[in-house]
């Protein structure tokens, strides 16, 4: 059955627009809060009573009760045929909504966001961004090549998101020439976009013709209009609060409604935070070279050789909600998605991070290098994104427990502290 009730969100939140269609579809009473004011109501006492995290969209049901979190939302006004019609259903449709919030996203958000001018460009994180694109335009290409649809026969959240999730790729910075060998992918989002049900909500799209670029005066003019760089969905789920929405983007959406200030906003830094650490003596460039370039019974003794204890430090994490992770690949996403928002970090950090088990008992945990003693992330507000849903532990290099543990994850070997073997791993650096 699907719940009805009043959804806030700010105008043109590609988040909103998922549980907006799916409403359409599902016949759910779906109202959107005409008074709501981003950066004042969800900032108000009565507001964040009932949604702590003060983002949005935010969604209260007809019999008061509260949700968070754009895919709860749509799971939540969505009917059977939405949601998938089976178990097996069901999970193929969690698994392209996963994929949507792992794979695409991250990639979408940091090519088109400064194009936008609501972030800094970077020229190694665009180019970066786009063989991300076309890494996921091409799995739903394959996809699609033999089905209409995601899951099944007929449209599912599953469509929804992925397609909500494209919006803006397809609206800004796929241009004619970049988007032609994903055909079937282009033929399924023209027949999404096209559906009285989407219309209704995201009205007529209009495909990129000519790819969109970094325009400095532009930026310079939407960052004299930010106010505040927070609010927002959650992008995995209560654990990861911002995960779901960059930081930038809500404001951004307000960029015509929200006054500019007295003062143009001040230039956003360019220096890594880690820079004001001082630099020691251990090369982090020349261990990653070492890393990858032999085998780790040489590499491990190299770290522990050239390690500087005094000016780095080492730590240990694992996932805070190993009974929510299902399958191996998406804890793999889940690791992937956050390697490429702390990309910034790459300079002064290398990471190894595991995951252990098998599908559907499975965990992640890792061991960190970076510069410094602290915990690195806080300093960045590009950081703060998956953290949280993180234990960190500061170990001592000085122990035999540490070398043990570094020797494990920079081998990829043993099991994890709860018995799980290891399966997979990715290395950051």
């Amino acid at each position: 059955m699907a719940a009805h009730g009043t959804l806030y969100t700010y105008p043109e939140n590609f988040r909103a627009f998922k549980v907006l269609v799916a409403a359409q579809y599902s016949g759910a009473k779906v109202t959107v809060d005409k008074n709501f004011v981003f950066g004042e109501t969800n900032k108000s006492d009565a507001f964040l009573k009932k949604f702590p995290l003060g983002k949005v969209p935010a969604f209260e049901t007809s019999d008061g009760r509260c949700i968070f979190e754009s895919n709860a939302i749509s799971w939540a006004v969505a009917n059977e045929q939405l949601r998938g019609t089976s178990p097996m259903d069901q999970a193929q449709v969690v698994a392209w909504m996963s994929f949507a919030d792992n794979e695409i996203l991250p990639a979408s958000c940091t090519w088109v966001f400064p194009c936008m001018g609501i972030m800094q460009f970077n020229k190694g994180n665009t180019e970066r961004a786009k063989e991300d694109v076309r890494r996921a335009l091409s799995c739903l290409n394959t996809h699609l090549l033999t089905r209409t649809f995601l899951v099944g026969e007929r449209i599912s959240l599953a469509d929804i998101s992925v397609c909500c999730t494209l919006l803006h790729l397809y609206q800004y910075v796929l241009e004619p020439a970049f988007r032609k060998p994903f055909q079937n992918a282009n033929r399924w989002f023209s027949t999404m976009i096209n559906q009285p049900q989407v219309k209704a909500v995201i009205g007529d799209l209009k495909l990129c013709e000519k790819m969109a670029q970094f325009d400095p005066k532009k930026f310079a003019e939407v960052q004299g209009k930010i106010k505040q760089s927070t609010g927002g969905d959650n992008k995995q789920d209560k654990k990861a609060a911002k995960k779901d929405q960059p930081k930038k983007e809500a404001p951004a959406k307000k960029k015509e409604e929200a006054p500019a200030p007295a003062e143009p906003a001040p230039a956003p830094k360019s220096r890594d935070p880690l820079d004001a650490f001082p630099a020691g003596n251990f090369n982090m460039d020349d261990f990653k070279r070492f890393y990858s370039n032999n085998d780790e019974d040489k590499s491990v003794p190299y770290f522990w050789e050239k390690f500087d204890p005094e000016n780095y430090s080492i730590w240990y994490c694992q996932y805070k909600y190993a009974e929510e992770l299902s399958k191996i690949f998406m804890s793999c996403n889940l690791i992937g998605g956050m390697f490429q928002r702390v990309d910034k970090l790459r300079k002064h950090a290398f990471a190894s991070m595991c995951v252990f088990g098998e599908d559907n008992a499975n965990c992640i945990s890792g061991i960190w290098v970076w510069r410094g003693q602290e915990l690195v992330f806080p300093l960045c507000d590009d950081w703060t994104v998956d953290y949280e849903s993180y234990t960190w532990t500061k170990l001592d290099p000085k122990e035999d427990s540490t070398k043990a543990l570094v020797d494990q994850y920079f081998k990829w070997v043993g099991k994890d502290k709860q018995g799980r073997a290891f399966n997979q791993g990715k290395i950051f650096k």
